[in-house]
């Protein structure tokens, strides 16, 4: 019986894939190993392909699944950061959702955050706009503008007040992915809120 079973399963055909699975299977892969030690191979192997031929029917190279990656991941915080933005008038309160969403992320779909923050992707994707020049964060940046203009931020230039709110953000999110920091990262969040905010806030 086990051997018949062995032998139906060898003459499966080559089972078929969505798109979304080799996208999911692709991102886990490079944020595991890195893009440039990730082959197509690879990306067969983890949505149990026998060939490539059920990637190429919807990606010709790997580099076209990392950039779908990137413009979904984008997107798809864009959109996050439209919702934040009408539910919140005050910048405070935009800046906090986005950083509880920048948390809640980071334990519950690390490789989102890994992608999307700590990735150099201008090294696989040149031609693409770097990341402070995408829509989400030019939205972060003019949350920042308002702030200022409100007077809940400090009057400082936009790019340092990013610079100074996210640098501690964005620390502990690494610290956290790496292992440097031993617990989840809603267990920081509350207190890296405080001292993020603290450096921007108008006193």
């Amino acid at each position: 019986m086990e051997q018949e079973l062995e032998l139906e399963t060898e003459s499966t055909p080559n089972k078929t894939v969505t798109q979304d699975e080799v996208l999911q299977a692709s991102l886990k892969l490079f944020a595991q190993k890195g893009y440039f030690n990730t082959s197509l191979t690879d990306i067969k192997d983890a949505v149990g392909l026998k060939t490539t031929s059920g990637i190429y029917q919807y990606f010709k190279t790997k580099q076209a699944i990392a950039l779908a990656l990137q413009e979904n991941i984008l997107d798809s915080f864009s959109i996050s950061i439209d919702d934040i933005r009408r539910r919140n008038r005050k910048a405070s309160e935009q800046l906090r959702e986005i950083v509880d969403l920048l948390f809640k992320l980071t334990d519950d779909a690390p490789e989102i955050i890994q992608f999307l923050l700590f990735m150099k992707t201008a090294d696989f994707l040149p031609e693409q706009p770097p990341l402070l020049e995408t829509a989400a964060f030019t939205k972060i940046k003019r949350i920042l503008q308002n702030g200022i203009k409100e007077g809940e931020i400090r009057s400082l230039d936009p790019q340092l007040a990013y610079s100074y709110f996210f640098g501690i953000i964005q620390q502990t999110l690494s610290m956290v992915l790496s292992g440097e920091l031993p617990k989840t990262a809603d267990s920081y969040q509350a207190q890296v809120w405080l001292m993020a905010w603290g450096c921007i806030a108008k006193k």
